[in-house]
C-alpha cells in the first residue's frame, strides 16, 4: 500500500517553515536558483515551499537544509517558557519543540533534549492520507527504531512494505531507504528513536 496523493492544505505550519528556510537563504545571500539547484529541486518547487503554497517531503527539506548550511531542528517551534532546572535532561509535555507539517499531514514532537545528540526521540502523529512523502529518504549513519502507540503506520523500507498496528515495533540501520505513511481512517502516533539526533 503506498500513501495516496494528497491536496496541499496550507497552514501555519507550513508558512512558518517556508518563512525559516527564506530567511536563511537571503541571510546567506543565495538566490532562490543556486538553493533549488544544489538541493536538487525545481526553482518552482522552492519558491512554493517558501511562500507555503506547496508542502515540503522530508527528503525534499533535509535537502534543503543541507544547501542552506542549516540544521534541521531550526525548524522546529521552540518553547521559551522552559524550566532552568529540567535543562538537558527533562522535556515537560508543555515544552516540547515542534515540527509542523499540516501539509504532509504529519506533526512531529521533540521528546528529548537537545543537549543530549547522541539520540533523539519524537512523537510523530500523522493524519490519514498523510506521510513523508513519495520519495524515500535515508540518513549517513545511525539507526531508527519506534512503536506504534494508536492506529496503523505504513512502512516503506529499500521497497519492501510493512504495515504494523498499536503495539507493533520496528528497528533499522538508518541508511536504507525509507517513507511512512498512516493507514486508514484514523490518525496514526508513533515514538520514534533515532541514533544519532536527526534534527
Amino acid at each position: 500500500m503506498r500513501a495516496t496523493e494528497q491536496k496541499v492544505d496550507i497552514r501555519d505550519g507550513d508558512t512558518s517553515i517556508g518563512m525559516k528556510l527564506r530567511l536563511r537563504r537571503k541571510a546567506k545571500g543565495l538566490a532562490l536558483k543556486d538553493v533549488a539547484q544544489e538541493s536538487r529541486i525545481s526553482v518552482a518547487q522552492l519558491s512554493q515551499i517558501e511562500r507555503g503554497i506547496s508542502a515540503p517531503s522530508i527528503r525534499s527539506l533535509k535537502q534543503i537544509c543541507a544547501a542552506l548550511d542549516m540544521p534541521m531542528g531550526w525548524l522546529f517551534d521552540h518553547n521559551t517558557e522552559t524550566n532552568p532546572a529540567d535543562q538537558g535532561v527533562v522535556v515537560r509535555k508543555h515544552e516540547r519543540r515542534i515540527l509542523d507539517l499540516s501539509g504532509k499531514g504529519i506533526i512531529k514532537e521533540m521528546l528529548t533534549p537537545d543537549e543530549c545528540p547522541q539520540i533523539q526521540m519524537m512523537l510523530i502523529i500523522v493524519q490519514p492520507q498523510g506521510g513523508s512523502g513519495e520519495d524515500p529518504y535515508n540518513n549517513a549513519e545511525g539507526a531508527k527504531c519506534g512503536t506504534v502507540l494508536e492506529g496503523v503506520l505504513g512502512l516503506e523500507l529499500d521497497g519492501q512494505v510493512f504495515e504494523l498496528g498499536q503495539g507493533d515495533s520496528f528497528a533499522f540501520d538508518a541508511r536504507r531507504m525509507v517513507r511512512f505513511w498512516c493507514v486508514g481512517d484514523r490518525p496514526t502516533k508513533v515514538i520514534w528513536t533515532c541514533t544519532p539526533s536527526f534534527y
